[in-house]
Order: C-alpha cells, then structure tokens, then sequence
C-alpha cells in the first residue's frame, strides 16, 4: 500500500474515533479499542495527535476523551449555512424586540449545552453563556430542554458519569432533583429556570425538533427573575413557544409541540 493509502487509511481511523465520540461522548482508548478493534498502543498514539490539533480533549472523567472545541471552531464555518441559526434568528430578534432581554439559541454537545447564537439584553446581559461557550446540560433553561428531550436512558447515564457541577444552591444537582424537572419540560413544552445558574437571573426555554422529530435545538430567553418569571411569565411562554414551533415547522416538525412534549 502506497503513501496516499496509509493516508486515506488513517483518516478512516481519525472519522471512527470522532464517530464513536459522537455516540458516546466520553471513552477510554482502552473503550475505543475495544470498539474499533484495533490495539490499544495505536489508538492512544492517535488520540494523543487529535488532542494537540484540538480535535479531542479529556474528558470529566479521568483518562477519558470528549470531542474538542476545534471541531466547533470549524463548524462555525458552516454556520452560515447551518439551518437552524438561519431559521431562529428572525423569531430571537422579534422576541428580543418585544422584551429587550437576552435570547440564546443552543445545541447539544456532549454532555454540555454550547451557544452557538445570543442577542444581547438590553438591560442586563448574562456572562453565563457566550457565543461558543458551553454549560452543562442540568443547568438552565436552555440545556435543561437539550436533556429533557433525549432518551431516558440519557437520563441515567448523565447522572451516573460524574457528579453534576452546581452553581447557586438552587442548581439541581441530584437524581431526585433533576429528574422531576425534567419530567416537568417534557410536560410542559418549557423549562423554568430561577437563579439555578446565577443569582438574580431566571430563564425560560423551550426545544426545537427536526423532521425525524428529534430535539436539534433550544431557544431561551434569559434576564432579572422579575421579569421572567413576574407578571409577563405567560406572554414570554407563549412567544417562546410560538417560535419553537415555528422553526421546527421549517425544519420539517409536523407536529405540535406541545404533542411532542407529551410522548
């Protein structure tokens, strides 16, 4: 086999390893290993080589490996075309015009919520989630409704990898506190968060599905809890709902969200 087939052949490895952290957001290289079949030595060497180009990083749990930021640095350059963002920007700018709060647009990656579009509040602006920043999937409204939306089975295993980060006292942190709120997005169609991220700051989310009608997205609407969660709470849903269902309308979503919600 010449050059140009040990090349295509090890670029057919790299596009395994990513595939695999893809489907399980965390491994071992002694877990890749074992799913690729190839030896142990080998599949180190080249995780090593895609952690210094950025490729992957470790994971929260020692030894382990997790898709890395560059990957996301280079998505950005199929942002523009990235559906999704093109699809809710209109509906986040109409939202931040009625309210002059911070509206996010989130993705799932991992085990984490990643922003990939906000518009900034115009009277308080929240340092919690910036363009290309992350937080975990328990956390606010916004990740919460990533979560919510994924198998149970999703459940179980996000909170049996490793102890779930708080950040006020109100951030969910055990089974018994993050399960019922999750039970309460699927319920609901929205999820409620008050100062479980920061002090003083609620928010409310809700999810955008694809036409296999599986979750891609969240829109969120972030500022004071007064003005979130006070006398404008119901207007806020409903403006969020609207737009979540209006974009997964154009992505192909059939059916209402709130049938969704329900399965």
């Amino acid at each position: 086999m010449g050059a140009a087939g040990n090349s295509i052949q090890v670029l057919g490895k790299v596009g395994q390893v990513l595939d695999q952290l893809v489907d399980e957001p965390e491994m071992t290289a002694a877990q890749l290993a074992e799913v690729l079949q190839e030896p142990r030595s080998s599949v180190h060497r080249l995780l090593n080589n895609l952690e210094q180009l950025g490729f992957v990083e470790p994971g929260r749990v020692r030894g382990s490996y997790r898709l890395g930021l560059r990957l996301f640095q280079l998505g950005n350059v199929v942002a523009s075309r990235f559906d999704v963002r093109h699809m809710a920007m209109p509906w986040m700018e109409r939202i931040h015009a009625v309210t002059g709060e911070t509206v996010f647009l989130c993705v799932r990656r991992g085990r984490d919520a990643v922003c990939i579009e906000r518009i900034d509040g115009r009277r308080v602006q929240s340092l919690a989630l910036r363009i290309g920043s992350a937080l975990p999937l328990h956390a606010g409204a916004a990740p919460r409704v990533l979560l919510a939306y994924a198998p149970p089975a999703t459940w179980d295993q996000y909170l049996a990898e490793a102890p779930l980060e708080r950040f006020t006292d109100a951030t969910p942190v055990t089974a018994e506190q993050l399960r019922p709120l999750l039970e309460q997005v699927r319920a609901s169609g929205v999820a409620v968060s008050n100062e479980d991220v920061t002090p003083g700051i609620a928010a409310l989310g809700v999810p955008v599905f694809d036409h296999r009608s599986e979750v891609v997205a969240s829109i969120s609407i972030s500022g004071l809890v007064a003005g979130i969660l006070g006398s404008d709470a119901d207007k806020l849903r409903d403006m969020l709902v609207e737009a979540g269902h209006e974009v997964s309308r154009q992505l192909g979503h059939a059916r209402d969200l709130q049938s969704t919600a329900k399965e």
